[in-house]
C-alpha cells in the first residue's frame, strides 16, 4: 500500500472517526484501483481522468451494481481531494466524472406486530443470551441505533438515574437518545446478571471485547426463527428502518427523527417520507368528505 493511501486512511480515522470496517473497505477499494493503474503504467496518485473513466468502465463491464460503482467512485473522489489538499496533486481528476444513477429504493421494515413478536421471542429466551437479545432488541427499537453504535456501547453510557443513552455515532459525534421503560429494564437485568468487569455493554466470548457484528447477526437470526419470521428479512438495519417508519407513521416529524437517527443531512432522513405519504393517503380516504368507500 502506498504512503499516500496510508496517509489518507490515517486522516479518515483521526479526523473523521472512521470505523475499522470503513477503513478496511476504503483500503481495499484503493488497493484495487492502484493495481488497475499499475497495469496501465500509472499509479493511484498520478492517474488522470481518462484512466479513472476506464477503471469505472471496467467495473461496469463486470456487472457490478450501480450502488457498488457509486461507492467506489465516492472513495476515489475523497482520495483525490485529499491528495489535492495535501499538495500531492495540483488537480482533481474525478471532478468531471459522472456518478452512476442509483435506482430508487425504499427501506425494508417490519410491521409493528412483527417487531412485537421479536421482542416476545427474545424475552422468552433463557440465560445470558436471552438477556442480551432482549436488551439489544429493546434498545434498537427504542432508539434506532446503528448496529456499530449498539455494539460499541459501554456500561458507562447507561445510568439508572437517566432516561437516555449517550451514543457515539459516525464521525465520533455524540448524541443523546431516549430509552423506553422496557429498554431500561432489559439493560438493568443484563447488567445485574453479568460478571463484574468488562467495559462493553454487549460482550463477546472474551468479556473484555465487544460482541462482533457477526455474533449479533447470528443471535438475531435465531430470535427471528423463534418469532416465526423469515430470518432473511431481519437485520439490525431493518430494525433501524422499522423504528423510523413506525415513528413517522405515529406522527413524529422529520427533524426530530433526523436528530434521533444521527443523520447529518435531513435528505438522508427523507427516504422515510413514503410512510408519511401512506399516512396522508389513509387520512384522506378516511376523513375527506368526498372520499368513497
Amino acid at each position: 500500500m502506498s504512503r499516500e493511501i496510508e496517509a489518507f486512511l490515517e486522516m479518515l480515522a483521526a479526523e473523521r472517526g472512521a470505523r475499522p470496517n470503513t477503513l478496511a473497505a476504503y483500503g481495499s477499494d484503493l488497493a484495487h484501483f492502484a493495481s488497475f493503474a499499475a497495469s496501465r503504467g500509472s499509479s493511484s496518485v498520478t492517474a488522470e481522468a481518462h484512466l479513472l473513466a476506464g477503471y469505472l468502465g471496467a467495473l461496469s463491464a463486470q456487472h457490478l451494481s450501480a450502488r457498488t460503482l457509486a461507492r467506489r467512485l465516492s472513495c476515489l473522489r475523497q482520495f483525490f481531494r485529499f491528495l489535492l489538499a495535501e499538495g500531492w496533486r495540483v488537480d482533481d481528476p474525478t471532478r468531471h466524472l459522472d456518478s452512476p444513477r442509483l435506482p430508487a429504493s425504499l427501506p425494508r421494515f417490519l410491521s409493528e406486530s412483527e417487531v412485537e413478536a421479536l421482542l416476545v421471542a427474545a424475552g422468552a429466551r433463557s440465560g445470558q443470551t436471552g438477556r442480551v437479545a432482549k436488551a439489544a432488541l429493546e434498545i434498537l427499537y427504542a432508539s434506532g441505533l446503528r448496529v456499530s453504535e449498539l455494539l460499541s456501547l459501554t456500561c458507562a453510557a447507561f445510568s439508572e438515574s437517566s432516561p437516555v443513552l449517550l451514543v457515539r455515532g459516525k464521525g465520533a459525534k455524540e448524541r443523546m437518545v431516549p430509552l423506553s421503560a422496557a429498554a431500561r429494564a432489559a439493560i438493568q437485568a443484563l447488567l445485574a446478571a453479568r460478571p463484574p468487569g468488562g467495559r462493553f455493554l454487549f460482550t463477546g466470548r472474551d468479556p473484555r471485547r465487544a460482541m462482533t457484528r457477526q455474533g449479533f447477526a447470528a443471535l438475531l437470526k435465531h430470535v427471528a426463527l423463534e418469532a416465526g419470521i423469515d430470518p432473511a428479512r431481519i437485520s439490525p438495519h431493518v430494525l433501524r428502518h422499522s423504528f423510523a417508519s413506525h415513528m413517522l407513521a405515529r406522527g413524529a416529524d422529520l427533524r426530530s427523527l433526523q436528530a434521533l437517527l444521527g443523520h447529518a443531512d435531513i435528505a438522508t432522513t427523507e427516504i422515510y417520507t413514503h410512510v408519511l405519504a401512506e399516512r396522508l393517503s389513509r387520512l384522506l380516504a378516511e376523513h375527506h368528505p368526498l372520499a368513497r368507500a
